[in-house]
Order: structure tokens, then sequence, then C-alpha cells
């Protein structure tokens, strides 16, 4: 890999996109390598990963102006399908991924950070999605994401005059989850991804899927698929143990309690 560093720690994975000459922009070359790079994780070995871009000052800046300025329509649509299919892998990728976001998250950079399940960035990040100032829209899923989590309004809003906003806004608006300094960012991408890899990993698994599926239905169906999925936990050793300990916790704790005396 030229572009994507990948570390194990533990149950936790963390995804590095390493462009920092290009401010981490996404080129055809890094969306193969992430793509590569996610179907490599082994799954049996990890309970969540983190995404994050090398250096202090970007993230991801967006997708490479560049390499996008001389293509065709078809080229644009083809170059759209190819950032689409590698978010949504993300997005519907079984175990949680946590976007630790250290700086500049424009264009393709904010979008890809909407396709994980947690964002956290620092106070230095920067998100927008500029595409109408070069002639574009966004094309790795900004028009549909930005609006289920931020509200049409404010999407609408930020997409169509091309604003951006700081980590203070974008936590005022629900766009992250939290803002922390560059220097306690990762550390608290890892205490966050080690307190998910703790928890019993089939449950955590079809957390993920019951929340993806069910917002793209209507609630009688959403609750069906929770069922499904509730039910699937059941019989696996996860929930024998997570059972058994918590009762057995409850049985010590009774033992322990000593009756109130009048004296």
């Amino acid at each position: 890999m030229e572009f994507i560093t990948y570390e194990q720690d533990g149950y936790v994975g963390i995804v590095t996109i390493n462009r920092e000459r290009a401010l981490n922009a996404l080129n055809s070359q890094v969306l193969e390598e992430l793509e590569a790079t996610f179907d490599a994780i082994d799954l049996d070995a990890t309970r969540a990963v983190i995404l994050t871009g090398a250096g202090e000052k970007s993230f991801v800046a967006g997708a490479d102006i560049g390499e996008m300025s001389t293509l065709s329509k078809a080229e644009g649509e083809a170059f759209g399908k190819k950032g689409n299919d590698v978010f949504r892998k993300i997005e519907t990728f079984p175990i949680p991924v946590i976007a630790a976001i250290n700086g500049f998250a424009l264009g393709g950079g904010c979008e890809i950070s909407m396709s994980c399940d947690i964002r956290i960035c620092s106070d230095n990040a920067v998100f927008g999605q500029p595409e109408v100032g070069l002639g574009i829209t966004p094309g790795f899923g900004g028009t549909q994401r930005l609006a289920r989590l931020v509200g049409e309004g404010m999407a609408k809003q930020m997409i169509y005059s091309a604003i951006n906003i700081k980590a203070d806004e974008a936590l005022r608006i629900g766009l992250v989850n939290a803002v922390y300094t560059q220097e306690e960012l990762m550390p608290a991408a890892k205490k966050l991804a080690a307190k998910i890899a703790q928890n019993a990993p089939i449950a955590v698994r079809n957390c993920k899927k019951a929340i993806n599926d069910g917002m793209q239905v209507d609630m009688d169906a959403a609750i069906v698929i929770e069922e499904k999925l509730f039910g699937d936990c059941f019989e696996t050793e996860d929930q024998k143990a997570g059972m058994g300990n918590f009762l057995e916790k409850d049985k010590e704790k009774k033992l322990k309690v000593v009756p109130f005396q009048n004296k």
C-alpha cells in the first residue's frame, strides 16, 4: 500500500489515509487501497475500526481535483460510483467504524466521515461540501448522508452555499459526537473503540445492522428487523456468558446484603 497504512491494536484496527503532501485527498488509487484494506481486515480478530488521516492538518481534504478536472460525463459518473462503493462498504462494514477527524474534512472528506458510525474530531477540524463552487455536485453520498444526519434544511444550506463549518458548529448540528484537542483525539478514539471491543461482538454487530437497516424502512418493518436480530443473539456463547455473568454477580450482591436491624 502506498497511501493507506493499517495497524492492529488488540481488537482495534486503525486505518490511516497517508497522503499527507496532498492533504490526504482521495484519488482512484487511494480509493482502491482503502477498499482493499477493509477487505483484508480480520473480522475474527477485530471488533472496532478507527479511520483517520495522516498529519495534524487534514483528515481528508476532498477528492483529487487534478484527477477530476479532465473527466468526461461517463468518467465522472464512474468516479462517483467508485467512491460510493467504497464508502458504502465502510457504512455497511460488519463492525463499528469510528472516524477520528484530525483537520480538514471537505467534500469527499466530509462524505467519508459520514459513512462511519461515529464521528469525533479535533478542535481544528473544518467540514464542508464545497462542490458547487467547482461546478459539480457532491458525488460520494454527500447529498444523501448529510441530510439524514443534520436535517434537510441545514444540509441544503451547507451544500447550496458551499460554506465550511468549524468543529464547534459541527458538534452543535450533530455532525460529530465530540470535539477534542489534536493531542486528545486519537487517545479518545482508541478509548471509545476499546470500550466497544469489550462488549459482546455478535450483539454489537447485530446492533449496527439493526440501526442501519431499520433506518431505511418504516417503523413497522424496522421493529421486525430488530426482532430477528434480537432473536439471533440467543443461544450464542456471548449471550450465555453475558447473562450468566450478570446473574452470578446479582447472586453475589444479594448474599452481601446485611439486613437492617433496630438497636
